[in-house]
């Protein structure tokens, strides 16, 4: 009895071990220097990477950038100081590392702790003979994995008591949300020291991520490599703001390089030190959140992972539409749900398993203090749940700290139909007097008092009407500060408003493309259950980095002139395309290329010269059909770029019985 594809890509357990020796050996990536013995957290990508990389970023474009009338900006990777200081990234753009003090090594504590508790509950479970292949770590006890991490979590298969059981299983619910405290804490009561030498780590500290540099020959202005490319659209506001003809709301997008000195990238492509990002600034107006296509995505069903279900330390998402997630209040807006669905669809898209995606909520202690909202989209991977998109409800916090720096209006202005009637509390200051009574300390008054929020001066207010005068003590200044009206007038002013001003929030999705792309690669790989050694990449057609192979069946003269001419059609359709004219059996030169993930492969046999028939392969089901060049390439097209199934595509084609054996 034949089993179907489906169940034969889950016939083979899956092998990242096997998965990595396919994609270093036909280069889709490599270890940056390699020849100078490497640079952990460096990759440079191959022929068939760096396709794969371009079709994603296309997709990624006309998903994005195009179906959103988005507006695209390239900014600098080089960021001076002040800007990142300004944005808070110098402060807090941090991880926690700790240190062993004996051999110097450095762990992410985290990552650390992660590791550990997952290798003592997988222990537990060969000790009660259960089976030990826990979702967040398959394969750790792989031993050509440990000699490359350099890490051997040798972990005795003991019993664990339930209690202790149910403490480990909450901490890795809440992992993403401890502070440094709260991690030191749990790595003296639980034990954790170095997994290398078992030696007592050093008490973690915070090390921040970005790369420092100076910029020119002087050395003097500061600036460090970009850690995200989000500042630059910030900057760029205003520019954007008036090239969208002053229409609110509107995105701009940005897609390059951006760095993180990672504290120990051990994860092979999925924790790296110079990666690929593609983000988004949504603008909107911070009154009004509705989007005005979240029809076409509110009936999508998600797995939500909200806070109050990890802190409760479980880890089951729930499945809701997205229109039911916004009006529960779960997802704060309807903009932040619109881009969760278009985030989804997108991944799908570009070959992520349906069944292996959910969108974790940032927990309370986890967000930054300014965000409304924000949930991470996280994939499955044989290294446990990966943040790969990251969707924030940023409010107006980035374009307000810079314009206070750069003394800037990042705002904007819109003409009300009907003008808004508003009272406020003014300050006027005889600047003045000031300077005799003062000198020197009078500015720091000044801005003392032009610093009181509208209640603060409804109470001066009251003070100097009712005394004729305030006291009050500036921090800077030694001395006690008497003010009467001579010196400022604090009034109740009525005004009509017929423009509203207003400083945009900002919804920013956030994607880590090179973490996608791995995930995708382990997402697609399967082994032929009829010979495991035989690998194959079932990317979708539209993001393979080859779309088809060209396999005459042999050299002969009479051949050559049609793999010649269905070169130049191919080109003509810019179908990309690779010819396999070696010598070897033709299931060993289509074995390779499932291996690359080429989805098509054309046979030109002797009836080509005769009636002007190829045969098209299908990569996954090893299917063939026979038609005319015309045919043939039609059905590649429709398959490829209108997405259409392999049966949809080739249901007017013949099918086709190889008499050659796919020998290997």
């Amino acid at each position: 009895m034949s089993i179907s594809l489906a169940e034969s890509k889950k016939a083979v357990p899956f092998s990242r071990e096997q998965l990595e020796s396919v994609l270093k050996r036909r280069f889709f990536f490599a270890p940056s220097f390699e020849l100078y013995g490497g640079v952990s957290g460096l990759y440079d990508y191959g022929p068939p990477g760096c396709a794969f990389q371009a079709n994603i970023i296309d997709i990624w474009r006309k998903h994005f950038v195009l179906h959103e009338d988005m507006l695209e900006v390239d900014c600098s990777m080089l960021t001076p100081y002040d800007v990142l200081k300004t944005s808070g990234h110098v402060d807090k753009f941090s991880d926690y590392m700790s240190k062993d003090p004996k051999t110097g090594e450095i762990f992410r504590v985290d990552h650390l702790i992660e590791e550990v508790l997952e290798a003592r509950l997988k222990g537990d479970k060969q000790a009660r003979g259960q089976s030990a292949d826990i979702s967040a770590n398959a394969d750790k006890d792989n031993k050509k994995e440990q000699k490359k991490k350099k890490i051997n979590l040798k972990v005795k298969a003991l019993k664990l008591d339930d209690k202790v059981i149910e403490e480990y299983e909450t901490i890795l619910a809440k992992i993403d949300g401890f502070n440094l405290e709260e991690l030191t804490e749990i790595m003296e009561v639980h034990k954790i020291g170095s997994p290398v030498t078992g030696n007592k780590l050093e008490k973690p500290i915070s090390f921040n991520l970005m790369f420092e540099t100076a910029i020119g020959p002087s050395g003097q202005l500061k600036g460090y490599l970009r850690p995200e490319t989000a500042q630059g659209q910030f900057l760029n506001f205003s520019k954007l703001y008036d090239f969208n003809n002053l229409k609110m709301p509107f995105a701009s997008a940005s897609i390059g390089k951006s760095f993180r000195n990672e504290i120990s990238p051990r994860s092979g492509l999925l924790r790296v030190r110079e990666f690929l990002m593609a983000e988004i600034e949504h603008f909107v107006d911070p009154n009004n959140k509705s989007h005005d296509r979240f029809d076409e995505i509110k009936d999508l069903k998600l797995k939500f992972l909200p806070r109050d279900v990890q802190q409760a330390g479980k880890t089951i998402p729930i499945e809701v539409s997205i229109d039911q997630a916004v009006s529960t209040k779960m997802v704060d807006n309807q903009t932040l749900g619109y881009f969760l669905g278009r985030i989804y669809l997108f991944l799908t898209k570009i070959g992520v398993d349906t069944e292996k995606v959910r969108f974790r909520q940032h927990m309370a202690n986890e967000m930054a203090h300014y965000a409304a909202d924000c949930w991470d989209a996280e994939l499955l991977t044989s290294y446990g749940w990966i943040e790969c998109v990251g969707c924030a409800d940023r409010s107006a916090y980035d374009l307000t700290v810079h314009a206070k720096k750069t003394k800037t209006n990042l705002v904007v202005r819109e003409s009300l139909s009907e003008p808004v009637v508003t009272e406020t509390v003014e300050l006027s200051i005889q600047k003045k007097n000031f300077g005799p009574k003062f000198r020197k300390d009078g500015s720091k008054v000044e801005n003392w008092l032009l610093k009181r929020t509208e209640e603060d001066l409804i109470k001066l207010q009251k003070e100097l009407n009712e005394n004729g005068k305030i006291k009050f003590n500036v921090p800077t200044i030694d001395y006690d500060i008497e003010l009467d009206k001579n010196f400022i007038d604090i009034q109740k002013v009525t005004r009509k408003e017929h423009i509203r001003e207003y400083t945009p929030n900002v919804i920013e999705p956030s994607f880590g493309l090179g973490r996608i792309i791995y995930c995708v690669y382990e997402h697609q790989f399967w082994a032929r259950s009829e010979d495991p050694t035989r690998g194959v990449l079932s990317f979708p057609p539209i993001v393979a980095p080859t779309k088809v192979l060209l396999v005459p069946l042999s050299n002969h003269d009479d051949l050559l002139p049609i793999v010649k001419n269905l070169s130049k059609v191919l080109r003509s359709e810019q179908i990309p395309f690779k010819v396999d004219d070696s010598s070897t059996s033709i299931g060993k030169r289509y074995s390779r290329n499932d291996e690359l993930g080429t989805p098509f492969g054309i046979t030109i046999d002797f009836d080509t010269v005769t009636d002007h028939s190829i045969t098209l392969r299908d990569r996954d089901s090893t299917k063939q059909v026979r038609g005319t060049i015309e045919e043939v390439i039609g059905a590649i097209k429709k398959m490829t770029y209108n997405h259409l199934s392999w049966a949809e595509g080739t249901k007017d084609l013949k099918v086709f019985e190889s008499k050659i054996e796919d020998e290997e």
